[in-house]
């Protein structure tokens, strides 16, 4: 079994390899700094971001079936879907952290592709992983707690992340307010030091959305606010308020 465990993970890495863009049309570094946590009471897993970019599309990858995976700083989107395959495929957060970082080409090594990328990796039963690129810029890291993980780039310093544990950890209350709660925690600690314009989460379980076949809690997008963490925090205030009252509820 262990001789067919690399021609799996190669095949299944290959099968979402996306082409690379040609120097001169690489994007900036996104700056952000998100969450993924895991509620072990409900089985919801899910994630929060926030940069200083006018969208955030591309950055959380989410399946009720497999986890969440984050990808950003150098973004390589095709780390998403492949983080999910091999989450799908058994494996666990940190061989896949180390799996999609070997196989990556590095296309452009000049301009520190690779060596700038952040990801991170959530599964099922709320096991993570985190990496940071050892050129992602300054200050960037992430850190690991029970449920979760934090991480980001071009941040006020490792307090940003700190502070976001701390928060997820100790809020009670629905997943989407740990998240919320988390992202305002980062921010609080100087967050993204350019600022803020975008803010977004979600939230995934098998059969967990309204309506029938709906995987998705929720799926919430702030695309660009002065202040995107105010109009956030009232949508998921309100998806709560609606959840209490039997509005938000899966179909059963």
């Amino acid at each position: 079994m262990k001789r067919l465990v690399m021609p799996v993970v190669l095949a299944l890495l290959a099968l979402v390899t996306v082409s690379a863009q040609a120097p001169d049309q690489l994007p900036p570094t996104v700056a952000t700094f998100s969450i993924l946590g895991f509620d072990p009471e409900t089985g919801e897993v899910g994630g929060a971001v926030q940069s200083r970019v006018f969208t955030l599309t591309g950055v959380l990858t989410a399946d009720a079936d497999a986890g969440v995976v984050a990808t950003q700083a150098i973004v390589d989107v095709s780390y998403g879907p492949k983080g999910i395959a091999l989450l799908k495929a058994g494996m666990k957060p940190d061989a896949i952290i180390k799996a999609i970082w070997e196989s990556d080409p590095d296309p452009q090594p000049e301009r520190w592709t690779k060596q700038g990328r952040q990801f991170a990796v959530i599964d099922l039963q709320g096991n993570t992983a985190t990496f940071t690129g050892p050129k992602a810029t300054t200050w960037a890291g992430g850190k690991q707690g029970k449920f979760c993980t934090a991480q980001g780039n071009i941040l006020a310093g490792p307090a940003v992340v700190e502070g976001m544990v701390k928060a997820f950890e100790e809020t009670k209350g629905h997943l989407s307010l740990r998240l919320m709660a988390a992202l305002e925690a980062g921010q609080a600690a100087g967050g993204d030091t350019r600022g803020m314009q975008a803010a977004s989460m979600v939230i995934v379980k098998k059969g967990g959305g309204v309506w029938l076949n709906n995987d998705t809690v929720l799926r919430f997008q702030v695309d660009d606010q002065e202040n995107p963490y105010k109009e956030l925090r009232r949508v998921v205030e309100s998806w709560n308020a609606s959840r209490a009252k039997g509005g938000a509820r899966p179909v059963k």
